[in-house]
């Protein structure tokens, strides 16, 4: 049973094709979590390492990620059979997030890029259509990534968009330690 309950939980998006779309869901765990209230972030998609798991780990246990995958690759360059296996795990990963939901298992829960779970069809929008409408009134839900369904922002409370105007990677420059990844 969780020590501390919000006392009403709304739903956050953030998408948009700009930089920023985790970055903002973890500014919003860390102002939860420095109030006492506990925070699980379900990463999907993601692989390797990166600066928020490090950060993260200092605060423990009222802030955790979870990652069922180690895709270290965009979705759309994997073949068929790492596809299959980050479907597999996709599906564990929604499992869980349920699993939270169901047995209130936190105060804020993130799923982190799960409309490119969407896009890339490894989930049904009425899946998460259902986790979002079966959450606890108590429990606050972010939920990031680009092309976000019409159904999904008509059950949220919050849609921040994020537009890319310029990015680095437009002149060749990849992802940096501590600053994209």
């Amino acid at each position: 049973m969780l020590e501390k309950k919000l006392s009403q939980g709304l739903v956050h998006i953030y998408t948009g094709d700009g930089k920023g779309k985790t970055t903002a869901a973890l500014g919003q765990a860390f102002r939860a979590a420095g109030w006492g209230y506990k925070v699980y972030m379900i990463q999907f998609l993601k692989g390797g390492d990166s600066g928020e798991l490090h950060t993260v780990e200092r605060l423990e246990p009222d802030f955790k990620i979870f990652r069922f995958d180690d895709i270290k690759k965009f979705f759309w360059t994997l073949n068929a059979e790492e596809k299959e296996a980050v479907k597999r795990n996709v599906d564990k990963a929604f499992a869980f997030a349920e699993e939270v939901v169901q047995h209130e298992k936190c105060n804020l829960l993130i799923l982190d890029e799960i409309m490119g779970v969407l896009s890339n069809k490894l989930l049904t929008v009425e899946q998460v259509c259902n986790l979002i409408r079966n959450k606890p009134d108590s429990m606050e839900l972010i939920l990031t990534g680009r092309n976000v369904p019409s159904e999904i922002v008509a059950l949220a409370d919050y849609v921040s968009e994020i537009k890319m105007i310029k990015h680095p990677f437009q002149k060749g420059i990849g992802a940096r330690e501590g600053i994209e990844h």
